[in-house]
């Protein structure tokens, strides 16, 4: 009989387990479908072994059978387990009056996002319906580099939060972005101008154990923006307070 090393079969689940978080963390808002090769090329699996982690996690719930033949997206268990860990964040629970007063004050579209493993997800958002043209985003979108909320994201992160957003990004691309996530930590909001005059500006909110999420506004054109980012960094250090912010938050500065 062979001898059997616990140890071995503990180190190969583990492996295992970060082999599927690598793959959950593949999908995206602008990845919402992938094939096995897809994720084989990605990950550095042979196709055989991706597709075998596909059909497991597509029996335990992780994993869906795609629209399209041989593609796999996020599942069932995948949405309920976001959904249960972003109810029970506390600024989450609490957020929804601010966002619905801070909307109607301003009449802008008002969102409220907190940190994921890859960057910012937007967890909350109410819309402005006073305007002819809506500037909304989808609740569980993952937001890229470009967000206004992302910058702010990595000014708090941590180093390896850059990395992570900025994988693959050419060297003056990832430099541009150094420089405006340097700029939102100076002024304490970050403020991103989109094609066609949209616009989204971004402030943090800080619990008692630093950053914690970020309350945003967006519309359609840009007109002048002080009266409205001084109603969001109200209402950023409001929540704040709420969840037990210490001092006085990040440095303020006029547009």
């Amino acid at each position: 009989m062979a001898n059997f090393d616990p140890s071995e079969a503990s180190s190969a689940d583990i492996r295992a387990v970060a082999r599927v978080g690598q793959i959950c963390a593949l999908f995206g808002p602008r990845v919402l479908e992938l094939t096995a090769a897809d994720i084989a090329e990605r990950t550095g699996l042979n196709r055989t072994t991706a597709y075998r982690y596909c059909t497991s996690m597509v029996a335990a719930g992780i994993l869906d059978r795609g629209p399209r033949r041989g593609t796999f997206t996020l599942g069932g268990l995948m949405i309920e387990l976001g959904t249960l860990a972003l109810g029970r964040q506390r600024i989450v629970e609490i957020a929804s009056p601010y966002l619905r007063k801070l909307s109607a004050a301003v009449r802008m579209t008002a969102v409220l996002s907190v940190p994921g493993v890859q960057g910012p997800i937007v967890a909350l958002v109410e819309e402005d319906t006073s305007r002819m043209v809506v500037v909304t985003v989808h609740a569980g979108t993952r937001l890229d580099a470009s967000a206004a909320q992302t910058h702010l994201y990595l000014a708090y992160a941590g180093p390896a939060a850059m990395d992570a957003v900025a994988a693959g990004m050419p060297l003056a691309e990832r430099a541009r972005l150094e420089v405006d996530v340097s700029a939102a930590r100076k002024q304490g909001f970050s403020l991103v101008r989109h094609g066609g005059g949209s616009f989204a500006v971004a402030a943090p909110i800080f619990d008692e154990k630093g950053f914690c999420a970020t309350v945003a506004l967006l519309a359609g054109d840009l007109g002048d923006l002080s009266p409205a980012l001084e109603q969001l960094r109200a209402t950023a250090a409001a929540l704040s307070e709420e969840v037990g912010a210490p001092g006085e938050g990040p440095p303020r500065a006029d547009v």
